[in-house]
């Protein structure tokens, strides 16, 4: 593994450390999962929406062509009330 030195604002590592500290990891974890993921150019999340989107396409979910609407989402009633 290689080290890197890089000049960050002081207040900006406080909070980073705070938040990782929160999170169960460290500053340094975050920041190589942040350059491993920009090396990469984005490609895992684009191979994940890519296979996303092939198993949407090959889903035999609503074959009869069913469409809805956004009021039969939210025409139901609210739990705990009658």
């Amino acid at each position: 593994m290689t080290n890197l030195t890089i000049s960050i604002d002081e207040a900006v590592v406080r909070q980073a450390r705070v938040r990782a500290i929160q999170e169960g990891t460290s500053v340094s974890a975050k920041v190589r999962e942040f350059l491993a993921g920009y090396a990469q150019g984005g490609q895992t999340q684009q191979s994940a929406a890519q296979a996303f989107i092939e198993a949407a396409r090959s889903s035999r979910a609503n074959t009869s062509g069913q469409t809805w609407r956004r009021d039969d989402a939210h025409d139901r009633p609210y739990p705990g009330r009658t």
